[in-house]
Formats: C-alpha cells, sequence, structure tokens
C-alpha cells in the first residue's frame, strides 16, 4: 500500500473537539466518550482502534447523530464538517449530510439492509433521496454500475434480488456501494470485515482501497484488528475507556509507540514465524465506564505506573510527543527502551505495509 501523505497544512474536513457522550442506565450513567480531540483531512485514511467497549462506535455514532436521546446525551464543544457544526443542526439538517457527505458502512449489512425490498430498490432510494432531478431508470442504471464497481457478479440480475439472497461478502460490498452511491467526502467504515472469513475480508478491504483511490474520500476505519490497520491506514487514533490515548502516523505507532496500552496491544498480535505457548495479553479487564478510575484509566493494567501517584491522580492530557505523533501518558518518555524491546520480540515489519 502506498501511504498518502498528510499535509496538515490543510483545513481538516472533520474537526472534533471535546466530544462528551453518555447513556442513563438504571445502574448509573455510562460515560462511554470523554473529552475525545481528533480530526480527519481530505483524503486521508484513518484507522481507529481498541478493544470492545473503548468507545470507538459510539464516537462515530454520536458525530452521525445516531445517538437515541434518551438514552443518550451527546455535547461537545464542536465537530465541525467543512464549516458546520453538526451538534448544531437539527435532523432535518443532519440527514442531508447523512447517506450524501458522510456515508457509513455497518458492521452487520444483513440488520442494515430492510428484507422485504431488494437492495437494487434499496441503494436507488438512496441516490433518489438526495437527487430529486434523477428519474428511477437513471438510478437504477446508476445502482448496477455501482454494484458492478464493488465486484458483485451479474449485477443487473442482483440488482433485483433481495438481502438473504447474497452472501455475507456480498452484503457488505452492497452496503459500501450504497455508501458510495452519493460521491461522499467522507466514509466511517465500522468494522467492515466482522464476521466475514479471511478470504472475504481481503476482497472487502481490496474493495474500500479501490473506492478510496478512485473517489480520494477520506475514509475512518473503525477496527480492532492492528493488521487492518497496518495494511490500511495512513494515521491511527488509538481510544481506550472513551478517551483518545495516542495517536500517530501508521509508521509511528508501531515503529515507536508511546502509550503502554498500545504497546500492549503490539504484543498481543499473533507471529507466523515463532510459536508461542500462548497469546501474549494484557492484563485485567477494562474499567467500568459508569465509574472509570481516578486519573489514567489504564493505571490498574499498566506495568509502566509502578505505584506512582501521578499515574492514580492526576488525568493525563495529549501531548506532542514528537511530530505529528500524540499521547496521553505521564510518563511517555520512559516508553521507547520497552517498545524497542517488545517491537523485536512482535517483529510486525509495517514499514514494508507503508512504504511499498
Amino acid at each position: 500500500m502506498t501511504q498518502r501523505p498528510n499535509d496538515s497544512s490543510r483545513e481538516p474536513l472533520l474537526e472534533v473537539r471535546n466530544l462528551n457522550t453518555t447513556f442513563k442506565t438504571e445502574t448509573g450513567t455510562v460515560q462511554a466518550v470523554r473529552g475525545v480531540n481528533w480530526e480527519i483531512y481530505p483524503g486521508e485514511f484513518l484507522g481507529v482502534v481498541g478493544e470492545s467497549g473503548s468507545g470507538k462506535s459510539v464516537t462515530m455514532a454520536s458525530i452521525m447523530g445516531l445517538v437515541p436521546t434518551p438514552p443518550g446525551s451527546v455535547g461537545a464543544d464542536s465537530v465541525t464538517f467543512e464549516g458546520k457544526d453538526l451538534l448544531s443542526l437539527n435532523e432535518r439538517q443532519m440527514r442531508r449530510i447523512r447517506g450524501h457527505e458522510i456515508s457509513m458502512i455497518f458492521q452487520d449489512p444483513m440488520t442494515s439492509f430492510n428484507p422485504v425490498h431488494t437492495i437494487g430498490n434499496q441503494i436507488s432510494e438512496a441516490i433518489r433521496v438526495h437527487d430529486s432531478k434523477m428519474t428511477r431508470r437513471a438510478a437504477k442504471k446508476r445502482s448496477i454500475e455501482l454494484l458492478s464497481l464493488v465486484g458483485v457478479p451479474s449485477p443487473e440480475v442482483r440488482f433485483a434480488q433481495f438481502p438473504h439472497e447474497y452472501s455475507g461478502g456480498m452484503r457488505q460490498r452492497a452496503m459500501i456501494a450504497m455508501a458510495i452511491a452519493n460521491q461522499p467526502k467522507l466514509i466511517i467504515a465500522d468494522e467492515p470485515t466482522t464476521a466475514l472469513d479471511v478470504t472475504i475480508q481481503a476482497q472487502i478491504l481490496d474493495v474500500l482501497n479501490l473506492i478510496q483511490e478512485e473517489t480520494d474520500a477520506a475514509t475512518i476505519l473503525i477496527t480492532h484488528d492492528l493488521g487492518l490497520i497496518a495494511e490500511m491506514s495512513d494515521r491511527v487514533l488509538v481510544m481506550y475507556a472513551g478517551k483518545v490515548v495516542e495517536t500517530a502516523t501508521v509508521f509511528e505507532l508501531f515503529a515507536d509507540p508511546k502509550h503502554p496500552y498500545t504497546l500492549g496491544l503490539l504484543a498481543s498480535l499473533p507471529r507466523l514465524d515463532s510459536q508461542l505457548d500462548s497469546l501474549l495479553s494484557i492484563p485485567g479487564q477494562p474499567p467500568s465506564l459508569i465509574t472509570p478510575p481516578t486519573g489514567c484509566s489504564f493505571h490498574p493494567r499498566c506495568d509502566l505506573t509502578k505505584g506512582r501517584s501521578e499515574c492514580r491522580s492526576e488525568l493525563p492530557v495529549l501531548v506532542e510527543a514528537s511530530n505529528g505523533h500524540h499521547t496521553a501518558c505521564h510518563f511517555w518518555d520512559e516508553m521507547t527502551e520497552i517498545a524497542e524491546v517488545v517491537t523485536d520480540t512482535v517483529g510486525i515489519d509495517v514499514r514494508s505495509s507503508v512504504e511499498t
């Protein structure tokens, strides 16, 4: 994969500042997203990685206006897309943006498609909703072209079929076709290869790469799979317990991680060239987001804390460890030596993914 350069002197396509999302439950208020800040630039491929429950999908749903209220509540200083604050828009205004300027590829296309309508009609409807001048005939032609573009075989026949007549891989391709139907400027792919076998996963990723190159849309890939991140992304956002804990280019993140959680994720990757009795893992469990730990949320699971009070009492903020590489760790400057040992042990050659 050829890495696309990120010219940070450009204006961000989407800029998120101090995003907070909570959910009221019978047992308390879940702080799902806590003071998140990040941005994505035109044409950039941004990977968002973290364990289940880290806030990845909720962050994107909050931006898209898809968090049900109640029980959810979304607040931020700003969520700016091309100069528009998305959180200030009403539902009618957001509907004009969703599926047109910003599209989302969900992880379960079977529940995303309406089972009583054909795939073709649903893609055609997505086109005509945002283009009132488009005729049914023209929308059908465009839908067939899109199905062909994403690699659905016999697209003219498949246009008239229902979701249950598609395989899992074909449904995901059809979901991608619907997502790009209106040439969006930003595509959000939420675990797009979940529940697919390895061969189909590779095909779906090839389609995403093709679409990104064809449309030059900015793309956000949400995943827990660091292998996908290394293969696909220009820059990476690491989330833990509802917060961003590290962000860097894909090369910097793999070669020189600056947060113990990122290092733990890297160390847990299996290797093909060595035999282990068991996989390495991060000790402990992710914290409760009803009562998150004081200070750094990762400190109960962190080997770097060494009992130091700062980790337990002071909330770390994102600081710039090097050019464009930010981390939320009090003692990030102690990471280099440990990271070199783990990187050598894990043996991930991310350079080949980035530079070839």
